[in-house]
């Protein structure tokens, strides 16, 4: 799972810049082109170093300079280097940074052909039906779940886990199963304690990648009107899902209380890897986060189905090219690169992101299955219903308030209903 940006763009410092000065690209004296490239990961970056030497060796004419930021930094430090017209040649971007960036003219158009990557990922890069970045991966929501935590209930996964707003389905059943206080007791027993629970059976908290924007679009709502559009999760079907993710805290009492889950201190992955939850909707790009630490046997599962059925989050990264490079032409040609079988199989095999390229994601099933993790569901999921998250401009800027508005929600202090109306009026004042 993609960490979620806590910085402010600085959009009218960025605007104002006149984007005339060279970008970090280099000639030497051994007339080799070199070029920089950034990324944010450092567990990627391993898979990164093999795959340029491999692209150098193909380009012998261009070297690579790989340069890692942590995810705090990166986007203050690209903002800053395009203000200077010092911005890295390649870089990657993600959907809800891309409208600030386009809007401005800060990338560069790529000629890639699209259908040969996930549709989702290539809408999330498309601004004016042309695509701005080469499609590099995706990660998509799944079920986490403690398989010994089953066992132990005597609980089977059901083939299908399904919700609805009034707490029918599958999901809200299985999960009173393995909710369990330190009596005994489950949720809808005599003398079951909420505020004792040993064990809950779901992890229901205020995280949008992962949580209520899966609701709301299973629930047949919407999270803006179109691309680069207004916000329209305020409107009734999406209200209903947000208001099924709190209940499943508050009136339910299958998922921990939003006063130790909440962000930006929220403990809810430490509570999954400690034993103490038994089923974690996450992104697949957190199991190598998980995974290794975990002392149990983590299983994969589908997102459960709404009444709209199942549709959950994809979440794409691309390569971006800056508009201002010294070496446009050599800076295309690591981005097109980049987004190759070659590459992206070396990405994948290495376990370390689902490719955008269709026809490779085998290679990452093989890689987990090594480590006893079964992630075939989240291949069948990217077949399915798949969502980007919110692309307009002024995300970035918006999404404090908005975790701001909706942890009092999952607090119980604001009804869904007023979060979302709140929300969708300040969130809708930022998109220009």
């Amino acid at each position: 799972m993609m960490p979620t940006p806590r910085i402010r763009w600085a959009g009218a410092l960025l605007g104002a810049a006149m984007l005339v000065l060279p970008a970090c690209s280099s000639s030497g004296d051994s007339g080799k082109v070199t070029l920089t490239y950034r990324l944010w990961d450092e567990q990627q970056k391993a898979g990164y170093d093999q795959v340029m030497a491999a692209f150098e060796k193909a380009e012998p004419g261009i070297d690579v300079t790989v340069e890692l930021l942590p995810y705090d930094q990166y986007w203050t430090k690209l903002t800053a280097d395009v203000v200077a017209g010092a911005a890295p040649d390649v870089f990657w971007m993600t959907p809800t940074q891309f409208p600030e960036f386009v809007t401005k003219g800060v990338l560069a158009p790529v000629q890639v052909d699209a259908a040969k990557y996930h549709k989702t990922v290539v809408g999330s890069f498309t601004y004016q039906d042309k695509l701005y970045g080469v499609p590099k991966d995706w990660g998509t929501v799944g079920l986490l779940y403690n398989k010994d935590l089953f066992a132990k209930a005597g609980v089977e996964m059901p083939d299908k886990l399904t919700w609805a707003a009034d707490g029918s389905g599958t999901l809200l059943d299985t999960a009173r199963k393995l909710t369990v206080d330190e009596a005994g007791k489950h949720p809808g027993e005599p003398g079951f304690d909420p505020d004792k629970v040993r064990t809950y059976g779901f992890a229901s908290w205020n995280h949008y990648q992962t949580q209520w924007m899966n609701w709301v679009v299973s629930n047949g709502g919407k999270l803006v009107d179109k691309p680069f559009g207004k916000y329209a999760f305020n409107e009734p079907a999406a209200v209903q899902a947000l208001q099924f993710g709190v209940d499943l805290v508050n009136k339910h009492h299958v998922s921990p209380p939003a006063t130790r889950t909440n962000p930006p201190t929220g403990k809810i992955t430490d509570m999954f890897k400690a034993g103490e939850v038994a089923m974690f909707p996450a992104n697949n790009a957190l199991l190598p986060f998980v995974a290794p630490e975990a002392t149990f046997e983590v299983g994969v599962a589908p997102m459960p189905e709404g009444p709209a059925g199942r549709a959950v989050n994809l979440n794409g990264l691309a390569e971006t090219v800056y508009a201002k490079s010294e070496h446009p032409e050599e800076a295309m040609k690591l981005a097109k690169y980049l987004g190759m079988a070659e590459a992206q199989k070396i990405m994948s095999d290495g376990g370390y992101a689902f490719p955008a390229l269709d026809g490779l994601s085998q290679g990452y099933v093989d890689y987990w299955k090594s480590k006893n993790v079964d992630v075939s569901p989240f291949v069948e999921e990217a077949a399915g219903t798949t969502f980007p998250l919110p692309i307009t401009t002024g995300f970035t800027g918006f999404e404090t308030k908005l975790n701001q508005l909706f942890n009092e929600m999952y607090l119980g202090k604001l009804s869904p209903q007023q979060a979302a109306d709140q929300a969708v009026s300040e969130g809708n004042a930022t998109v220009k």
